[in-house]
């Protein structure tokens, strides 16, 4: 159990700091026109901020099945070249469904306390690790789904903005310290103007321009911006 609880411990920062983030898609979903169960739901079967808010706009805009696969599937892809990178420091303990688990719990977060755990994580280590930041992500939904349930819809709404001030408080920090950062952001922005203000907003949903506009500004910070071999070598060190 030494291995469970330490890793638990570990999980108790990123748990808390789950609570405000689900607290508000909780509050989002509810205020779109889902019920408390279906948010509460979606965040125990998908522990994904970015992919449920997409998920959120998609489902309420009407998109299609092959809209939400294709938005899940670009915002989500960096889980499974994080799962690969964790694999390597499994020990014998990690089975295949010890492996299913991982691959359902890992987030951003946890990836980054697990690659940073100077020893060879255990089946034990990753349970105790998943399990806080899982049940706070969970229970932080049904909060927030509870209130946006009975609170004045006018009330609830100017709670919604609070989702625009986490992207903003992501987003800032990093484009202050790094302007490769911002001319990416420029793309997105620029490409989902377009899309928004122009005819092209009659012949595309919602679900595709933010699948067009990520994708875009993904491509154009590999081609403008390459990782150079010094930055890579200091990744391949990092997740050893």
């Amino acid at each position: 159990m030494n291995a469970f609880i330490r890793g638990f411990k570990d999980g108790i920062p990123i748990a808390l700091g789950y609570i405000a983030v689900s607290f508000t898609f909780g509050l989002t979903a509810v205020t779109g026109g889902l019920t408390v169960w279906q948010a509460t739901m979606i965040s125990l079967m998908c522990v994904t901020s970015a992919g449920q808010f997409a998920g959120i706009d998609i489902m309420l805009a009407a998109g299609g099945y092959m809209e939400m696969a294709m938005a899940q599937l670009v915002i989500n892809l960096r889980y499974a070249l994080m799962s690969i990178s964790l694999s390597q420091k499994a020990d014998s303990s990690m089975n295949f469904f010890a492996r299913l688990f991982v691959g359902f719990g890992v987030t951003d977060e946890i990836f980054a306390v697990a690659v940073g755990n100077n020893k060879s994580i255990s089946r034990k280590y990753m349970f105790g690790l998943i399990v806080l930041p899982w049940l706070s992500w969970t229970f932080g939904t049904l909060g927030g789904a509870l209130l946006g349930s009975i609170l004045p819809e006018i009330l609830a709404s100017a709670f919604g903005i609070a989702i625009y001030g986490m992207f903003l408080a992501i987003i800032i920090p990093a484009a202050r310290d790094d302007n490769k950062i911002i001319g990416v952001l420029m793309v997105a922005v620029s490409i989902s103007l377009l899309l928004y203000y122009t005819p092209l907003k009659h012949h595309i949903s919602q679900g595709f321009a933010i699948i067009t506009a990520a994708v875009a500004a993904s491509l154009f910070g590999a081609l403008v911006y390459p990782i150079d071999n010094e930055t890579t070598e200091e990744m391949k060190e990092v997740s050893q």
